[in-house]
């Protein structure tokens, strides 16, 4: 593992009870179970279709709200995350739920475990692109995982809110959108928590033709693109109102 994820697996580590904590209040792991909106947008929900009997794997499995969603509708799920305190939260919801999810504690771009075309669904959501710093290998290990045929599932948050500062008042470019980074913070163990701390993470910010690229170089043919919602979310400093939220892309692997 390079230095770089290895500070960001151990700045997760040390999130992980609180962010247990406010996962415990909401009670989404539970909801999702036979209520999967609460994982999925409905977009990524008809692009899913039918996954009873298939077999699914979602990589940078954070809160697991994607892995149990994919459970109780039917799937055969493999949940892989970096964070050893991540999966130990979801290793103990599993059990809780009665879910026979096989969990794997590993960096995103190494993942050797899993084997070759092995998974009918590869999926990736929420805020895990900006923790990798090589895009192309994370994805490459992707495709390689999935089947001839399958799909990979990609949501992530829009690139376009990365670049400005955390300013309440109005929007002031922090960095250029075509700046991947590394950037690196020094931070709190509260995954909110703007007050400087002792621990370091490092964020890459990747453009809309980063992900197309790194999902169609190993295989894959896109099928979907877009770009959604608009609204402010309430845990976010600048005023976002209007700007695109979340980016979905999904690609199917290209047959032997």
């Amino acid at each position: 593992m390079n230095e770089q994820h290895e500070a960001n697996r151990k700045r997760w580590n040390a999130a992980s009870p609180s962010y247990a904590a406010m996962g415990d209040r909401h009670g989404n792991w539970r909801k999702v179970l036979d209520q999967p909106g609460w994982a999925f947008l409905p977009e990524e929900l008809e692009i899913l279709g039918e996954v009873e009997g298939k077999r699914a794997c979602v990589l940078g499995s954070g809160d697991n709200l994607a892995v149990f969603a994919l459970a109780g509708m039917g799937a055969a799920v493999t949940s892989v995350d970096i964070s050893d305190a991540q999966i130990d939260v979801a290793r103990g919801r599993a059990e809780t739920l009665d879910l026979d999810v096989r969990f794997l504690r590993a960096d995103v771009t190494e993942i050797d475990e899993l084997a070759d075309n092995s998974y009918d669904i590869v999926h990736t959501s929420g805020h895990i692109a900006v923790w990798v710093s090589d895009l192309r290998t994370f994805y490459r290990q992707a495709v390689r995982i999935l089947k001839p045929g399958g799909l990979f599932l990609v949501t992530e948050y829009h690139p376009s809110r990365r670049i400005f500062k955390q300013d309440p008042g109005h929007l002031e470019v922090k960095s250029s959108y075509l700046e991947r980074g590394p950037f690196r913070y020094e931070v709190s163990e509260g995954l909110f928590d703007q007050t400087p701390g002792e621990l370091e993470q490092y964020e890459y910010h990747w453009t809309i033709a980063d992900f197309y690229t790194a999902m169609t170089e190993p295989g894959c043919t896109l099928i979907a693109l877009d770009e959604i919602g608009d609204e402010q979310e309430g845990w976010e400093v600048p005023p976002f109102a209007g700007l695109p939220k979340v980016i979905l892309l999904a690609a199917r692997k290209h047959d032997a």
